[in-house]
């Protein structure tokens, strides 16, 4: 986890969530932004999602990413609890593979939005660089890193099909 105090929650449903939203900590690990990660489960361990979301501005996160497989709740219940921005990542399930997830967490009713990303590591990793942008709203030094990440990202891509 970054150092300094972490402005980003990474909460997911159980440990084995954690392969995926790991990409979520690495993206944000590469431009040096702090958060915390930990397991909050909206249907095994309700009352420390509560006690989570009801208390995560006043614990001083400014954006929460919430990973979910399956049913996927927890995204939605913890965005009914705080006013927090709150990104959905659907993790890839055995049964669907990811499309139950990406569902649920894309049809939250008006009034309650979470922002939904793509299934799986894809989503979790443009999850930890959406916190990093919108942190970077307030923030000029995040804000030239993540220009420069960018810039480093499109030098990166060949212009032609041959080394």
């Amino acid at each position: 986890m970054s150092a300094g105090k972490a402005q980003v929650a990474i909460i997911m449903g159980s440990r084995s969530d954690w392969p995926t939203m790991k990409a979520a900590a690495d993206s944000l690990d590469a431009l040096g932004v702090a958060y915390e990660a930990k397991v909050v489960s909206a249907h095994r361990t309700p009352d420390r999602m509560y006690e989570f979301a009801k208390g995560a501005k006043a614990a001083g996160f400014k954006v929460i990413i919430a990973g979910a497989g399956g049913a996927a709740h927890l995204p939605g219940m913890t965005a009914s609890l705080t006013e927090l921005p709150v990104l959905g990542v659907p993790v890839e399930s055995k049964a669907l593979k990811g499309m139950d997830s990406l569902l649920s967490i894309v049809q939250m009713p008006g009034g309650i939005p979470v922002a939904t990303l793509a299934i799986g590591e894809p989503g979790a990793k443009n999850a930890g660089l959406l916190a990093a942008q919108i942190l970077a709203l307030s923030d000029e030094a995040l804000a030239q890193r993540l220009a420069d990440f960018r810039a480093r990202n499109t030098a990166g891509v060949a212009e032609t099909v041959e080394d």
